[in-house]
């Protein structure tokens, strides 16, 4: 086991970088925009980071990428529509060789999951579902400390696939939900509606008005009644394909990561919508907002460059 690790977390705008030297911690040291579009300048972005930082550290001290996109177990290969640059390349491997030492990816959900089962919100839980409500939906599983890596990189994605109902009932009254299309190709997929610009959507559907997701939460949180009527919508409309999930997998735990998750009330809404709807009698909460909303990747990438994965 490595007594230290370089940690990159690469999103479409910035690659943020930093060195745990222990496990569990994360010394962020300084991030710069992400050259989407020039491999090269990727390489030599992570270069100068390790040559910066990393001077007191042995030439054979791993780095561990968290990443956007879906990285391939089988293959390597990453697929990331934001980021051309690493289009057709086998990431980890193509980075280990021109870097001259080991290096391991994986999807940025996923090490968020690795960070809450290792030393965030989900230590000692066997099975950990991770949740990402942010931007889209997505999520990452891990079981016994490992992460769950799917064929072509695909576990957890409770986003896609899961077809959302077409009308929800509140109060008595029932309302027509949209099926829109969404960017997997599919329509109908909950990513569309279940994360911040999903409930933005909802409310501009119900009412005809243009709402952030802060505005909607913080609304329902006041008792006002529009912001309300779409938080409980929402709250229907997630907690199905999340108690779905639960069922499948069993896990004690459940994290929450992205925008959403620094909602407290909201996610504890949703715990107790999902409880309600899954076989196993949950006594105590099962969902909770992560330890590690904003340092997820890193501090996940540096359990999986310590354990593999």
């Amino acid at each position: 086991m490595s007594s230290a690790v370089f940690c990159a977390d690469i999103g479409g705008s910035f690659i943020k970088f930093g060195v745990s030297r222990t496990s569990g911690e994360v010394e962020e040291c300084g991030k710069v925009p992400t050259p989407v579009s020039s491999w090269d300048d990727f390489v030599t972005a992570m270069q100068n980071f390790i040559t910066q930082f990393g001077g007191d550290l042995p030439a054979s001290t791993p780095l561990a990428i968290s990443t956007a996109g879906l990285v391939s177990p089988q293959t390597g290969e990453l697929l990331a529509t934001n980021i051309p640059a690493f289009t057709g390349r086998s990431l980890a491997k193509d980075l280990s060789a021109a870097l001259n030492r080991p290096v391991t990816a994986a999807n940025d959900a996923d090490c968020f999951a690795l960070a809450e089962a290792h030393a965030g919100n989900a230590q000692n839980h066997a099975v950990v579902v991770a949740i990402i409500l942010g931007t889209g939906v997505g999520g990452g599983v891990v079981i016994n400390g490992h992460l769950v890596r799917g064929h072509g990189g695909v576990t957890g994605e409770w986003g896609h696939g899961a077809i959302t109902r077409t009308e929800v009932m509140i109060d008595g009254e029932t309302y027509a939900v949209p099926r829109l299309k969404c960017g997997c190709g599919q329509t109908g997929c909950l990513d569309m509606l279940g994360a911040a610009r999903g409930l933005e959507r909802l409310h501009k559907h119900f009412h005809q008005q243009d709402k952030t997701s802060l505005e909607i939460v913080s609304g329902w949180q006041t008792g006002n009644a529009s912001c309300g009527l779409t938080v409980n919508a929402w709250l229907q409309i997630v907690s199905e394909p999340l108690a779905l999930l639960v069922n499948i997998l069993g896990p004690s735990r459940i994290v929450a990561g992205g925008g959403l998750a620094s909602a407290t009330a909201l996610i504890a809404a949703l715990d107790q919508a999902v409880r309600k709807g899954v076989l196993h009698n949950y006594a105590e909460t099962l969902l909770v907002p992560g330890k590690f909303l904003t340092a997820g990747g890193l501090v996940g990438a540096s359990v999986m460059g310590r354990i593999g994965s």
